[in-house]
């Protein structure tokens, strides 16, 4: 008898570094679960930062990056391929509206799923940083959203 596996585990890495993630790429990739979805709409961006602290978040200090249109439901898997192994950081933003602009109402989360604040909405990139080995990995990232004058995950819980 086949056993049923849920849609999500089913669900083939998103993006075009799909491929890196296959078990038989011998690739080093990051396979990125992005959960946490307030609306079902936009694209979510995979920005992937090397070691140097200086150049996370800077502009141009990225490494690599991914686009991906926002799946209809579930978990998103979305594949990134890294360039060699060793220590990175990951930042996702859901364009909610599709515009290709951050605004006020995007959310947004990074590795290691630290607490940012409307005060500290930028994370300290030692907060963030992971050890990528070879092969493929994965990293859990939670979204959060501006609500008034917090950024909290939807429904408020981590």
């Amino acid at each position: 008898m086949l056993a049923l596996q849920p849609a999500a585990a089913l669900a083939a890495p998103a993006g075009p570094d799909a491929a890196a993630c296959s078990s038989r790429s011998g690739r080093t990739a990051l396979l990125v679960h992005v959960g946490g979805f307030r609306e079902r709409s936009g694209t979510v961006r995979i920005v992937l930062y090397g070691s140097d602290p200086a150049r996370f978040l800077a502009r141009g200090g990225a490494v690599h990056r991914v686009d991906v249109p926002v799946s209809r439901s579930g978990t998103m898997q979305i594949c990134i391929a890294v360039p060699q192994a060793g220590r990175y950081a990951v930042a996702v933003r859901h364009d909610e509206n599709g515009n290709g602009e951050t605004d006020w109402d995007d959310g947004g989360g990074f590795s290691r799923n630290p607490v940012v604040s409307i005060a500290r909405p930028r994370p300290d990139f030692d907060a963030v940083a992971i050890d990528v080995r070879r092969g493929v990995q994965p990293v859990h990232v939670t979204l959060s959203y501006r609500t008034g004058f917090t950024i909290a995950p939807v429904g408020g819980g981590r």
